[in-house]
């Protein structure tokens, strides 16, 4: 079914009130296609201030759970969230309950996501000059050796999970709900996430997951920034030692990986 609020409209498994979202100012954005339960809105206050807010607890038109599974798991977000806070991720301005659910509000960020789920937006950011794309990779390399320091596991950390202002030279990170304490086993068979940033251990029930682990990611990440997802030499835009930095963070064996995000960016600098 479909329901409206100031002007836009989205469709929705049942009707709900979202007259709480008032506070926050007047609704300019609707985010109604996930299959979390969650629903997302873009809203902008009296002062121009726009937030993002994260809402669990409505029947959505797409989602796979029960609003109270979406309610928990959106809950078990927020200290991820906290611990993690880096000057590239997303910030959590604030929690709130309302009319039975949960919300959370983060900053409103503009930008370009680099993922193929998005490509008008992927062709854009493809644009940027490689000085830009190198940036980006940069931040990511820093975001993932801080997540490893506090003691977290990315998990379903992708393409999508990445966004750059060009106005504000900026790399954004977000949608990392997903993130697990470590020491870490795979306990789904399957892990969350896009198959082409996992590893194989991520695909293997019990098997154990640690900062190899997220080399891996952070290896498919350069090859879809600098390889356009290709891991042959002849798509690679970067030097060949940048190359083989790269290909070794994602060997199928974690013993053959570098041991720690920081290995990695060792060898990656060190690699002009």
């Amino acid at each position: 079914m479909e329901q409206m609020l100031d002007g836009i409209r989205f469709s929705m498994g049942k009707a709900f009130d979202f007259s709480f979202l008032r506070r926050f100012g007047t609704v300019f954005k609707v985010f109604d296609d996930q299959d979390s339960g969650n629903i997302c809105f873009g809203v902008r206050s009296a002062d121009e201030t726009r937030v993002f807010v994260k809402y669990a607890g409505a029947v959505t038109a797409r989602g796979s759970v029960t609003p109270a599974e979406a309610v928990e798991a959106l809950r078990r977000t927020i200290p991820i969230y906290q611990e993690l806070r880096h000057p590239s991720l997303i910030r959590l301005r604030e929690t709130f309950e309302a009319n039975g659910g949960l919300g959370l509000v983060f900053d409103w960020e503009d930008g370009l996501c680099m993922g193929r789920m998005y490509p008008e937006s992927r062709a854009q950011f493809l644009e940027l000059p490689q000085k830009a794309h190198l940036q980006v990779f940069g931040d990511i390399m820093d975001f993932l050796a801080h997540t490893a320091r506090c003691g977290w596991l990315a998990v379903d950390f992708y393409d999508g999970s990445v966004l750059y202002d060009p106005a504000h030279s900026r790399t954004v990170i977000c949608d990392i709900d997903f993130f697990r304490r470590l020491p870490c086993v795979n306990d789904m068979g399957r892990m969350w996430g896009s198959s082409i940033f996992m590893s194989p251990e991520e695909f293997e029930l019990g098997a154990q997951l640690d900062e190899r682990t997220n080399v891996y990611t952070l290896g498919a990440m350069a090859f879809a920034l600098f390889g356009d997802f290709d891991r042959t030499k002849e798509k690679w835009t970067l030097s060949e030692a940048r190359y083989e930095t790269a290909r070794r963070a994602v060997s199928n064996l974690p013993q053959q990986r570098q041991a720690s995000i920081e290995e990695f960016a060792e060898a990656w600098n060190r690699a002009q």
